[in-house]
């Protein structure tokens, strides 16, 4: 217990309370650590770095297309983002032109991801608001979305559709009936969501005003995605530097005054940007499929041999850059005439938006802290890497330093 006296000569009573790294209300590891003054949050900090899995090493250890599977699994809902990402960064280094029907698939594909990761982190915040009946109404919803990636990929989870020089799978028009009946659906439940989440009083008091992150702390705490556009920051990578398919169409950020007039940077602004980017999704979505290009490629080199062959002798570097539902996503990739990545490099979207944790939590109330926290949709996994430091030095820990270290820990517990 640390007591202080404030200008008022008022005795108060601050303490420390830490929260995670397991924790009910934290869907992955992260330690917060606040100092308290009763129900009032006075500091925060927080530590990443529970989940580590060494992607990027790994990356470099396999040849280019391999450690593409391996980019579409550093995160369960952005496969496309981070695929895609990877991809492009290739192609602008080996030079290879994706044909125009596989950016309308890729795109096509994002839009519908896009909307599986907003219901599913509507859900996930109506639930940490104790309102547990609107989070089965939006993961029911949810279903839907993923019945139609399942529908066009293979599978609800790490499509595996997205490849070097385009797309595995076509997208052909006797799916498109099917897509467009799901579009239609979720626009069916659209206002009902909105509804729900915007105009109930209790969701209202809870969220406005709470976690506030103005525009200026947005702006120099780089935060990026509907973090950063509902504190009226109007930046998408779709609407600044179009790619894939978007160079085809008018892409608008979302922002919140352009629905309520004002700009509030709290959680309930947040709310709204994610539900309406929900709403411009299934809109793009629904343009691509009508403005398909006609039947052709969607793989500039099929045989893999050939595209390998293409890739070792690649020299160069380049960032291939993706609007992930959480926002901006970088990948950095250094070829250096070898069919495995020389450096790579990922730079996901909470990476940008942890900071913007700290002014939000700051002079909040203890009940706040879950819905505060997940309101910048946190992928704690997306980001964590390991580095071991030794006095001033870093060393490189091999797999079978790992293991090593692993076995002498077990055989340590097991003898007391």
């Amino acid at each position: 217990m640390i007591a202080s006296t404030g200008k008022d000569s008022a005795i108060t009573s601050a303490y420390m309370a830490q929260i995670g790294p397991s924790h009910p209300a934290l869907k992955e590891p992260v330690m917060f650590t606040f100092e308290l003054d009763g129900e009032r949050v006075v500091s925060a900090d927080f530590a990443p770095g529970m989940a580590h899995r060494g992607v990027e090493w790994a990356g470099t250890r396999r040849n280019a297309i391999q450690t593409l599977y391996l980019a579409e699994r550093i995160c369960g809902i952005c496969g496309i983002t981070h695929s895609v990402s990877y991809a492009r960064a290739i192609e602008q280094i080996a030079g290879i032109e994706v044909p125009a029907r596989a950016h309308y698939i890729r795109s096509i594909v994002g839009e519908l991801e896009r909307i599986h990761s907003h219901l599913l982190w509507a859900g996930v915040a109506a639930h940490e608001l104790g309102f547990d009946s609107l989070f089965f109404l939006t993961w029911k919803v949810r279903e839907r979305v993923m019945d139609v990636l399942e529908y066009l990929c293979g599978n609800r989870v790490h499509y595996g559709i997205m490849q070097i020089g385009g797309a595995n799978r076509d997208i052909t028009p006797d799916q498109y009936p099917t897509v467009l009946e799901a579009l239609d659906y979720f626009e069916q439940h659209f206002g009902q969501l909105a509804k729900l989440f915007l105009e109930d009083d209790s969701i209202r008091i809870r969220c406005r005003d709470c976690g506030v992150l103005t525009k200026q702390e947005a702006l120099e705490l780089c935060a990026v995605g509907p973090t950063a556009r509902a504190s009226g920051v109007a930046k998408d990578v779709r609407q600044d530097h179009p790619y894939a398919a978007y160079a085809d169409v008018e892409v608008k950020a979302i922002t919140p005054d352009q629905f309520t007039g004002e700009v509030h940077g709290d959680v309930f602004d947040r709310i709204i940007v994610r539900l309406y980017e929900v709403k411009q999704s299934i809109d793009l979505t629904r343009i691509f499929i009508e403005n398909m290009p006609p039947a052709g490629p969607i793989l500039a080199e099929e045989k893999m041999p050939k595209l390998l062959a293409l890739i070792r002798k690649a020299e160069g570097e380049a960032i291939g850059r993706h609007e992930a539902p959480r926002g901006e996503v970088l990948h950095y990739l250094k070829l250096n005439k070898n069919v495995q990545p020389e450096v790579w490099k990922v730079r996901a979207p909470s990476y940008n938006n942890y900071m913007p944790w700290i002014p939000m939590l700051e002079g909040e109330q203890i009940a706040d802290i879950p819905i505060i926290v997940a309101s910048i949709d946190p992928c704690i996994s997306c980001c964590d890497r390991v580095a071991f430091v030794r006095g001033d030095r870093k060393d490189i820990v091999t797999k079978e330093d790992l293991h090593r270290m692993s076995v002498a820990k077990q055989r340590k517990i097991q003898h007391g």
